[in-house]
């Protein structure tokens, strides 16, 4: 067994320690300590859970081999998720701190919804939970599929489907076990392990290297899964992209306002006075990473295109990088980021799925005296059973960068448009009622599927179009119904209160 293999199976065996030192130590008494931590995280944990959250193995995988194939104007979503960052946690973050805890102390994006609007009605909340239980079904899948890429490259004996397997019972295990505190902190080392990732390589090719860089001009064929041909132009700049690439590379980040294994972050943070702290290590984070990803690929279009394009292999560019210019044992370090970033991302979506069920399904229609042991288990039970789920998605899917990137804007788009402007409303608007915010859920989840399924030929991402769409209509069904209650602008006052 080489170095690098020894370090991979290392990483592992810690992040096992770590769910089951929560596990033992008695810290999940109830659902809130389970799902939200007890709102406890300190700022530095938030930002680094929040933001490797939420940059899976696309990151590491998707972005870099689009840009690689296809050139620099895939850089514009990199540059959409930056600005979206910035803007969600500058405008956001403490306000939903606030809100979710003056709403009945919320602990899902569901719950809180339907908190706000002191409501016993629970058509939103189901409306929601069905959402996410389908789309982040489909999220997971896409951290399956690049987790087994990994698996495959350093064990080639072992067979896709086993190696599935093995990276599922990996992130369920310490998922069922250790609860929202793991979660959190396995997902801050595993952000610390993607930046240094990200960083060493395009550090280690500038300092050592001299880069051609007319082979940028360089056009390449490869046969992609389905046996068409596809040609790789990279003369494409960041500035000579379509006005589509421009747009709907921005409109990624439209998404962060809606999404809710990221803003489950801003619920859990122990002050909404920390959450300044946490909005710059976030952001400072997000610019790096997203940078160090673009030039992985820009690198690698000089020195391993035709290597990896002629044979469709892009979505193994870091891979490939990672091998050539370190050692085995740093490769199996840096290779270990790419599961991190898998691993990260997967958990908290299990969690805040299996969450949402039990906070927003099972206890309030079916057994409303459960308790919060038997809570607890339902919501494990539910990890398990989304996992499965999304393994059988992941399965029988297709292969590479690009079957990673639909996974993740397909479950990205209809987050951000379906929940994105009603929770920018819910937080900004004191006029806004409930019934404007179940048409606007409604409307941008209807419009994102119906352009993703009809209209996505216009090259516009459908994440736009339902965003907007659903704006809209929150607002209209608002003003064209009746103001809300007394409760409710109290609701909105206490949050928007200076007190702390």
């Amino acid at each position: 067994m080489n170095a690098e293999i020894i370090v991979f199976i290392g990483y592992f065996v810690i992040l096992l320690g770590v769910a089951l030192v929560f596990y033992f130590n008695g810290s999940n008494k109830n659902e809130k300590d389970y799902f939200l931590g007890g709102r406890s995280m300190g700022p530095w944990v938030t930002a680094m859970s929040a933001q490797a959250s939420d940059m899976s193995a696309w990151l590491l995988m998707g972005l870099p081999g689009s840009i690689l194939a296809f050139g620099f104007g895939q850089i514009w979503i990199g540059i959409g998720l930056a600005l979206g960052t910035a803007a969600n946690w500058i405008f956001c973050a403490k306000r939903l701190r606030k809100f979710s805890e003056a709403s009945n102390d919320s602990i899902t994006l569901p719950q809180y919804l339907t908190n706000r609007f002191a409501t016993s009605s629970k058509v939103l909340q189901v409306i929601c939970a069905v959402i996410f239980l389908i789309a982040f079904t489909v999220y997971v899948a896409s951290a399956f599929v690049a987790g087994t890429s990994v698996f495959t490259m350093l064990f080639p004996g072992v067979s896709p489907k086993t190696a599935m397997i093995v990276f599922a019972l990996i992130i369920v295990g310490y998922t069922f076990l250790g609860g929202f505190k793991a979660v959190c902190w396995t997902d801050f080392f595993q952000g610390i392990l993607m930046l240094i990732a990200l960083l060493a390589i395009p550090i280690i090719v500038v300092t050592t290297q001299n880069i051609d860089t007319g082979l940028l001009a360089n056009v390449y064929e490869y046969t992609d899964a389905d046996g068409s041909i596809v040609q790789c132009v990279f003369g494409e700049s960041l500035f000579g992209a379509s006005w589509q690439d421009i747009v709907s590379g921005l409109a990624w980040g439209l998404g962060y306002f809606g999404m809710p294994h990221i803003i489950v972050r801003f619920m859990s943070i122990e002050k909404p006075s920390m959450v300044k702290k946490s909005a710059v290590v976030a952001i400072v984070w997000v610019v790096l990473s997203i940078g160090g990803a673009c030039l992985v690929a820009y690198f690698a279009r000089m020195i391993v295109a035709e290597e990896l394009l002629t044979v469709g292999a892009q979505k193994t560019v870091f891979i490939v990088m990672a091998r050539r210019f370190f050692p085995p044992a740093i490769a199996g370090f840096l290779l270990a980021a790419i599961m991190a970033a898998s691993v990260s991302t997967a958990d908290s979506q299990l969690l805040v799925a299996s969450s949402s069920f039990t906070a927003d399904m099972y206890k309030p229609l079916i057994r409303k005296e459960a308790s919060d042991k038997e809570i607890l288990w339902v919501g494990r039970i539910a990890v398990v059973i989304l996992a499965i789920v999304a393994y059988l998605i992941a399965s029988s899917g297709g292969s590479g960068a690009q079957a990673i990137m639909n996974m993740v804007e397909n479950a990205w788009g209809i987050f951000g448009a379906a929940f994105g402007p009603v929770v920018i409303l819910s937080l900004f608007w004191r006029r806004f009622n409930y019934i404007g915010a179940c048409v606007g859920v409604l409307a941008g989840a209807a419009v994102d599927i119906i352009w993703l399924f009809c209209l996505s030929s216009t090259g516009i991402y459908e994440l736009f179009p339902g965003f907007v769409a659903g704006g809209i209509a929150a607002v209209a069904a608002t003003l064209l119904t009746k103001a809300p209650s007394e409760a409710v602008t109290a609701i909105y006052d206490k949050a928007t209160s200076d007190e702390e």
